[in-house]
This record gives C-alpha cells, sequence and structure tokens, in this order.
C-alpha cells in the first residue's frame, strides 16, 4: 500500500491540532531555538533519521537512557524476547528481582528499592518516603536542579521549566509547594529540625552541566546529619552513566535515598527508588508509606535494563568519559580558534555546553549564559551539518558507546564549521 510521504513540518502542524504545541514533552517544540522539530522515523547506534531520511549524529540520546547507543542488538533481542510472553501481567516476576539485586549490588549504600515507571514518579516516591520516615514536612531543593514535573517539586526547575522562562507552574497550588524550600546550588544551605529531605542533583545536568563545587555534597551529608534530615541524591541522570555505582562512588558521599530513571529502562519507561533496608522498610505493604504502580516492574522495561547494565563495566564507563573528553577538547579548540567564547564542563561521561567566558557554577549564572542568544543559533548549524544536539540550552550532551572516532571526528569538524560563523 502507497504511504502518504510525511514531512517534519507536515506532522509537526497535524501534531498541533491535537496535542498541545504538537509534542508530548515541552522542550521538543524547538521553542527556545525555533523552527520545526524533526520527526524521527527510526534510530541506530549513534543515529536517527527523521521522516524525510535524512540522517543526523545523535547527542540527544533520549535525554539519557540510550547509554550503548540506539537500538542496540542486545537490548532489542531482550524485549523481543520478553514481549512474546506478554507485556505486563500485575504479578511480580524474576527480572524485577534480578534488576533488583544488580542495582543494589552496584552501588554502595543501597540495599533495597522499588520500580517505578518514570524518573518523576521515582522522585515524588521518594519524597513522601523521607517525609514519611522521618515525620516531618519540609524539603529543600536547589534553584535550576529538575526532578520531574511533581508539583513540590516544580519550583526553581531546571530543564524544560527553565526553557520556558518560568519560576515554576500554573496549576501548582500555593499548599503543594509551601513546604518546599528553594537554595541556591553549589551553597551548603542552613537544614533544620524542620527539614525531612534535601533533595540534590548531584551533578546538575538540567540546567546545562554544572559540577558540585569541591566539599558542596560533603557539606550537604553533614548538615543533614547535624539536623536529623535526609539527603536525597536524584540520580535519574547520573545513575549508570557516570560510573558504576553512581554519584556516590564517584564522589564519595553516601545520601540517605536515591532516585534513578533513564539508563536503567534500557530505553523503555521505567525508574526506581531506594534507601537502606532499614529506611525502605517505611513502604506499604512494610510500612504506612503509600506508593503502587500497575506497570511498575514491567517485563519489557527489565528485561531491556537489565541487558544494557550487563554492558556497563568499570571499561565501558571509561570508553565513554574518554569519547566525552575527545569531543571536549576538541569542540573547545574549535571555539578557541574561531574567538568565540565558550566552556564545556565535564564530569566523566557527562559533557555540557555554555557561551560564556566562565563555567556557571548554579542557575543564575546558568541562565545567564543560556539567555544569550548564542545557543540556537549553534544548535541549527549543527543540525544542518547533520549533528543532532538537544534543542535547549539547559540540556546536557550525551555521547554513547555507539559513537565511535569518525562520529566524533565528524562532530569536531562540523563545530569548528559552526564556530566560524558564530
Amino acid at each position: 500500500p502507497h504511504r502518504v510521504s510525511n514531512t517534519s513540518a507536515s506532522l509537526f502542524e497535524r501534531g498541533q491540532a491535537v496535542i498541545p504545541g504538537g509534542v508530548n514533552s515541552p522542550v521538543r517544540a524547538f521553542g527556545s531555538v525555533g523552527g520545526t522539530p524533526y520527526f524521527v522515523e527510526r534510530a541506530d547506534g549513534p543515529f536517527v533519521y527523521d521522516v524525510e531520511g535524512r540522517r543526523y549524529i545523535d547527542y540527544v540520546q533520549s535525554y539519557g537512557p540510550s547509554i550503548l547507543g540506539h537500538a542496540h542488538p542486545d537490548v532489542i533481542a531482550a524485549i523481543r524476547d520478553a514481549a512474546t510472553r506478554g507485556t505486563s501481567y500485575g504479578a511480580p516476576t524474576e527480572n524485577e528481582v534480578r534488576i533488583a539485586e544488580e542495582m543494589t549490588s552496584r552501588v554502595e549504600g543501597l540495599e533495597m528499592m522499588r520500580l517505578v515507571s518514570s524518573g518523576t514518579e521515582a522522585a515524588m516516591s521518594a519524597i513522601r518516603l523521607a517525609r514519611g520516615a522521618t515525620g516531618r514536612s519540609k524539603i529543600l531543593k536547589f534553584a535550576g536542579n529538575y526532578h520531574g514535573h511533581t508539583d513540590s517539586l516544580l519550583v526553581a526547575g531546571g530543564s524544560g521549566i527553565a526553557q520556558q522562562g518560568l519560576k515554576g507552574s500554573e496549576g501548582v497550588t500555593a499548599g503543594a509547594i509551601e513546604d518546599t524550600i528553594v537554595a541556591p546550588y553549589n551553597v551548603v544551605p542552613e537544614i533544620d529540625e524542620s527539614i525531612a529531605v534535601v533533595c540534590v542533583e548531584p551533578i546538575a545536568a538540567n540546567m546545562g552541566l554544572v559540577p558540585p563545587a569541591p566539599g558542596f555534597l560533603a557539606g550537604l551529608r553533614e548538615a543533614c546529619d547535624a539536623a536529623g534530615a535526609m539527603l536525597l541524591f536524584d540520580e535519574v541522570i547520573t545513575g549508570f552513566r557516570l560510573c558504576r555505582g553512581g554519584a556516590a562512588e564517584w564522589f564519595g558521599v553516601q545520601p540517605d535515598v536515591w532516585c534513578f530513571g533513564k539508563v536503567i529502562g534500557g530505553g523503555l519507561p521505567m525508574g526506581a527508588y531506594g534507601a537502606s533496608r532499614e529506611i525502605m522498610s517505611n513502604v506499604a505493604p512494610l510500612g504506612g508509606v503509600y506508593q503502587a504502580g500497575t506497570l511498575s516492574g514491567n517485563p519489557l522495561a527489565t528485561a531491556a535494563g537489565l541487558a544494557a547494565l550487563e554492558h556497563l563495566t568499570v571499561e565501558a564507563y571509561a570508553a565513554l568519559a574518554e569519547r566525552a573528553a575527545r569531543l571536549q577538547e576538541g569542540m573547545q579548540a574549535s571555539f578557541d580558534a574561531a574567538g568565540v567564547a565558550a566552556v564545556l564542563p565535564r564530569v566523566g561521561p557527562l559533557l555540557g555546553i555554555f557561551f560564556t567566558d566562565t563555567a556557571p557554577h548554579d542557575f543564575d549564572s546558568a541562565k545567564a549564559a543560556a539567555d544569550n542568544g548564542v545557543y540556537p543559533r549553534f544548535f541549527h548549524g549543527m543540525l544542518d551539518r547533520g549533528i543532532a544536539l538537544a534543542p535547549g540550552a539547559y540540556e546536557a550532551i550525551f555521547p554513547s558507546l555507539a559513537h565511535g572516532d569518525e562520529e566524533i571526528e565528524a562532530t569536531i569538524a562540523a563545530c569548528a564549521e559552526v564556530a566560524a560563523t558564530l
């Protein structure tokens, strides 16, 4: 049968009639960079192909999950195999136990965990757990950190919230955020006995990439201990991307509660939250903190996640970090040669870009860099040359294990061309 030939423009137009903004997550609408989003038809390794057949070297990589590259044969085989046995049961499965064993074995101090279906759900549940376990109601978060779209955590959020130029969200009641305190990132705030939990992205990756200042995370740990508050690491981005044991291993600071997403689902929707056995015993059916989910521990997602984690060895992380370092050095050299003010902060495999002289250290400095108008020009210049970056200045760059020498060199060459036009 003859298929109507779609273009990104025609699909975007059709989408806008039936989906708000034509997209199912705001940053995808290209609002902050302008132009029409490319609609993806398929992806393979380091590449995505749009509906018009154009190929891009992809550094969005689904904002983090595709750490092995797109459509990795082992992940696809695991999903295919799982799908033939049914897609959801509402009953426990072996793979749920296996993935919990795998994750707890990698992360020091993580003894028990509960699977959910998204990073937002994980953060929401982790906060409820901390409040239930401490009997306190106040939470503290940092400006520019993004913990999903839960009411109490949207205030002063990074990622899409920052992209839209919003302080928070309409539809969030004053009551929903009256127990949320917002502090600047990279400064240890005053923490008292009213605070249940301090939520932090151990490496801020939703306001561009902003590493923690030396002593910041250790300072939070001390302040939480002194006040009897819990420390929550939101590792939705850093978890199983930074290194085997995540941020706790990387920085040598252990939180009380974690939340995860992205990588652990192997490209399918999955999140998790966890803590020590003692803290997790507050969660129903063991304790009084209720949380449930029909699709939690979905057999396709657990199969995909296990297949992905199997490849994430110490060597794999070293290879990822090496790729990110080559991109960082090559792109930095391109900007320097063209006389363009740019910094590319990097922590291991995580990479960011800011068009400014000095690396931002908090949301205000990140916002100043994001708002100067250079990123959209760079983004479109790269896109025109077949390199897909996130359509917004507040996201990270995600090289995958599928990005080889050829792709990295092509990216650096394109960057040099675009830098000369800036």
